[in-house]
């Protein structure tokens, strides 16, 4: 079973040099370039899901900023933390009541490094000139507005606020010479561009290890490595938190070890964070299922284990481990494996196994192969000096694989 695909929208925002300096990111729900939106809310929670956590910042947004939609219940949540402020404009949905609670949000946000927009403005109300102050944007819906309206907008807003002007849905070589003239910072429209479609396919994780996972985060008596045991249940989760890190994690130097390592540098805050917003971008009570899944759990297991058994650096079961979880994906996302690796900073020594199956951990996971094809002949070649365990200790390690396997599914469908 293939991975359901995915689709997400990305519309450039130009200045007045014709130049894109950021894209305002969409979402659609198939590949007309439409969207039907279920709700606001988890509409965004799927834009951040797509975008941040399983596609990449750099394959959305190459260098420039990245407008998000917000409804006021996304918007008073943790999920706006786990982006990267730098890199973000929280585009404040017409429909927000502009209260207490949000302007006071939208102050604290704004302490931390993010950036703001009004989104859809027709005409500025007296509710806009109290947010105006957190505002770094305007956008104003140029459709149908004559002139007049718009220089009453634009001297309005330039009157008492140092904010950037955005006209959007201009549609015509018109609107876009009058809206220069006027004194419009940015520019957005079908005139310049239509939404571009990214593609991308999605392994759902379940539901309710998700939920499992954020009471784990939430509960201060679980370390790292009751949270990592529930990561190794889950592949898929597994291989978008490595994704998330790269993401949310800009100008990462070292690689990541395992996942224990990318746990650590991501933090509990920002898993927590993560974890709201895939759970607010799932719409089914129905997993994406796979035999796959825990093929790529036991075959992970199975190599941790024979990992255990050489005298390596402590890290090396959990990177035997990742190897073996990852050598799967690329079945699984129907990707080559080239390309589900490439955005993630794998150590060295795992990329080389799972590109060409060489080194150390290239060895080991020829090993679990063989066993998985029944390849007794191949699996005793591999093994014929004894590293890392001779022929003779594969059936208990298999079973205890296999049995870890088994157990974490029937927790899994309890």
């Amino acid at each position: 079973m293939e991975a359901p695909q995915f689709w997400l929208g990305r519309q450039p925002i130009l200045d007045r040099n014709s130049t894109t300096v950021a894209y305002e990111l969409l979402f659609r729900s198939g590949e007309a370039n439409s969207a039907t939106i279920p709700d606001n809310r988890t509409a965004t929670a799927r834009v951040i899901s797509h975008a941040f956590g399983e596609l990449g910042l750099a394959q959305v947004l190459g260098e420039g900023l990245g407008f998000i939609n917000f409804d006021d219940e996304l918007l008073l949540s943790d999920a706006v933390l786990l982006l990267p402020p730098a890199r973000t404009v929280v585009e404040i949905l017409e429909s927000v009541p502009i209260d207490a609670r949000v302007i006071e949000r939208c102050r604290e946000l704004r302490g931390r490094g993010f950036s703001f927009a009004l989104d859809d403005i027709v005409q500025l109300e007296r509710m806009h000139a109290l947010l105006l102050p957190y505002v770094d944007y305007v956008k104003v819906d140029v459709a149908g507005r004559d002139a007049a309206e718009l220089r009453a907008i634009v001297a309005h807003v330039r009157g008492g606020w140092r904010v950037k002007l955005i006209a959007e849905k201009i549609d015509c070589a018109e609107q876009a010479q009058n809206c220069r003239e006027l004194g419009f910072d940015l520019f957005q429209g079908y005139f310049f561009a239509k939404p571009t479609m990214i593609k991308g396919r999605r392994a759902d994780p379940s539901r309710q290890r998700l939920l499992d996972l954020l009471q784990q985060t939430l509960d201060d008596s679980n370390d790292n490595s009751a949270i990592e045991d529930t990561f190794k249940q889950a592949p898929e989760l597994s291989y978008n938190l490595m994704r998330l890190v790269n993401s949310v994690s800009v100008g990462l130097r070292s690689p990541i070890r395992s996942l224990s390592h990318a746990l650590t540098i991501l933090g509990r805050r920002q898993l927590q964070r993560w974890l709201q917003v895939l759970l607010f971008a799932s719409h089914s009570s129905h997993a994406f299922s796979s035999s796959l899944l825990p093929m790529a759990a036991s075959r992970g297991k199975l190599m941790e284990l024979l990992a255990e058994r050489q005298s390596r650096d402590r890290a090396w079961p959990d990177r035997a481990f990742m190897t073996g979880i990852l050598s799967l994906l690329d079945a699984l996302l129907a990707m080559p494996i080239a390309e589900v690796i490439e955005p993630l900073r794998l150590p060295d020594d795992v990329r080389t196994a799972l590109l060409g199956r060489e080194g150390p951990l290239g060895h080991l996971l020829r090993i679990v192969e063989a066993l998985e094809h029944n390849d007794n002949v191949g699996a005793a070649a591999l093994l014929a000096t004894g590293d890392p365990c001779s022929t003779g200790d594969l059936p208990q390690l298999q079973i205890a694989a296999l049995a870890w396997s088994d157990a974490l599914g029937r927790t899994s469908d309890s």
